[in-house]
């Protein structure tokens, strides 16, 4: 039987979460043609998971090589793709029902931030406009209108019509979110220095072959001094997500109570690490209800005690992600 979606939105405590993420399983290891193939694989029976820790994790290369979806695709169907230099291979996720997304966007958001409304939401995400598919501009232009601020929108290279903006929203003491892909926040700032107080900054990660890839401290410690503010908040989000964690400073992100990251031994993939030891990101996501929630990054981090957690860099030989974070 398919888990009740509207469950998933209603965790609140870890046994909540264990159990769901357990029934999830369930489902897609009968219903996910793909996610049965990977598990027989592994001589795995499903009825023999007992706990979160011992469900196998599916590569996130699936979703370049495969359809991963258990759901017949209807009129509420959407696919997302990954950006990607030329000849690069997309991820594909196929969303059979988008309301889902919608839901878990900004659920996760206000979770973080407080109601949309109080906030003008701008966006400057150049390279993800100026292509297809892309999930995280579908998530903004839903959150720019939900936010029903008349100020509200996208810029592309309109840097001092952006600048002017951010002034204006600061004079009137408005609470604002820019969030930016990496590159084009520092091209702004070389535009003018900013001394914000009203306004939080929030970057997506990736330089898209722009710049220099910086280490997060360097990036972080430039853009707070140039736009004068204490933090830089963060998006820890990918194509192959339907749930995002965010963090309000040093790299330290949270997840929603649907969404759980652990640490998977480098050399071992079926190993976790203990809190504050390096290693591989997997995600659990149940947004993903539809397609597969159990995903193996190729992203390293570490996790705390408190269940945040940190992205370090990424594999190497694998490819660069478009939603990818800063090498460290």
């Amino acid at each position: 039987m398919k888990p009740d979606i509207n469950a998933i939105f209603k965790i609140n405590s870890p046994l909540q979460f264990e159990e769901l993420a357990l029934s999830v399983f369930l489902y897609q290891a009968k219903e996910f043609g793909v996610y049965a193939k990977f598990l027989a694989g592994l001589s795995v029976l499903p009825e023999t998971i007992k706990k979160v820790e011992e469900i196998p994790f599916l590569p996130i290369e699936f979703f370049k090589t495969h359809e991963l979806k258990t759901a017949a695709v209807d009129n509420k169907s959407i696919i997302f793709k990954s950006s990607g230099t030329t000849g690069m291979v997309q991820s594909k996720h196929f969303v059979s029902d988008v309301s889902v997304y919608e839901k878990s966007y900004l659920k996760g958001f206000e979770l973080a931030y407080g109601n949309i409304q109080d906030y003008c939401i701008l966006a400057l995400l150049p390279s993800y406009l100026e292509r297809d598919g892309s999930s995280l501009i579908y998530m903004m232009e839903d959150l720019i209108k939900k936010s029903n601020h008349k100020d509200s929108g996208f810029y592309l290279n309109n840097y001092e019509e952006l600048i002017a903006k951010i002034n204006v929203l600061e004079a009137r003491g408005q609470k604002t979110i820019l969030i930016g892909v990496t590159y084009a926040l520092l091209d702004l700032v070389e535009k003018q220095n900013l001394n914000l107080k009203n306004t939080i900054i929030m970057e997506t990660g990736g330089m898209k072959g722009k710049r220099k890839e910086m280490v997060r401290e360097e990036l972080h410690s430039t853009l707070c001094k140039c736009f004068g503010v204490d933090k830089i908040h963060s998006e820890y989000g990918m194509t192959e997500l339907l749930s995002q964690a965010y963090s309000k400073g040093d790299g330290v992100f949270n997840c929603p109570p649907w969404m759980k990251v652990l640490i998977r031994d480098t050399n071992d993939p079926f190993s976790y690490l203990p809190a504050n030891k390096t290693g591989g990101i997997n995600v659990i996501d149940l947004a993903n209800i539809n397609s597969c929630s159990f995903i193996a990054t190729q992203d390293l981090g570490k996790l705390h005690s408190d269940n945040s957690f940190e992205v370090l860099g990424r594999f190497d030989n694998s490819d660069i992600r478009g939603c990818n974070l800063l090498v460290e």
